[in-house]
């Protein structure tokens, strides 16, 4: 992969973090996604599902702003994000499932009712949600199901997440 290739990927991976677009990911954009992850799937925040959420998605943000916040302004820029969190979290991807995994946990509680692991089509959901473009959404949805049994459970979207955050060589 040439380095044109790998700051674009890079750049859409922080695109994906800085949910309002204002050119740092910070705690906002953490508890932003989780209102709207909460409204598509017509969960209040206030239930047992809403508070579990919200979080994750701060544990999330604390585990973000813990690798890349370098100079502890509360927010991380996207110089500290491809030389914190990319570098840290590809040197090892354990820490990213770690710092992940209750917003994911938190999440498919939110878009799977009856427990067995969502659908494809509640993982679009809620990729859309977070701003993959459809046309990605469908077709990473789908491909999340490894095992072929119509739903995905947390360690296949967890090891999918972290493929796509943590190494650049991933679509």
């Amino acid at each position: 992969m040439d380095s044109a290739e790998y700051e674009r990927k890079i750049a859409s991976r922080f695109a994906a973090f800085d949910q309002d677009g204002n050119g740092y990911i910070d705690r906002e954009d953490f508890s932003g996604a989780a209102a709207r992850l909460l409204a598509e799937f017509s969960t209040t925040p206030r239930c047992d599902k809403g508070q579990a959420l919200y979080i994750g998605a701060e544990a999330f943000w604390q585990g973000m702003a813990g690798i890349a916040d370098v100079d502890g302004d509360q927010r991380v820029s996207r110089q500290e994000f491809v030389t914190g969190a990319v570098k840290r979290l590809r040197d090892n991807p354990e820490r990213f499932a770690e710092i992940a995994r209750p917003f994911l946990h938190a999440v498919i509680a939110v878009a799977d009712p009856d427990g067995d692991g969502i659908t494809p089509k509640a993982a679009e959901r809620v990729m859309k949600v977070l701003g993959v473009p459809p046309e990605t959404a469908s077709a990473a949805a789908h491909a999340l199901d490894t095992d072929g049994d119509g739903r995905i459970d947390e360690d296949e979207a967890l090891k999918a997440l972290a493929a796509y955050y943590v190494t650049p060589e991933h679509p």
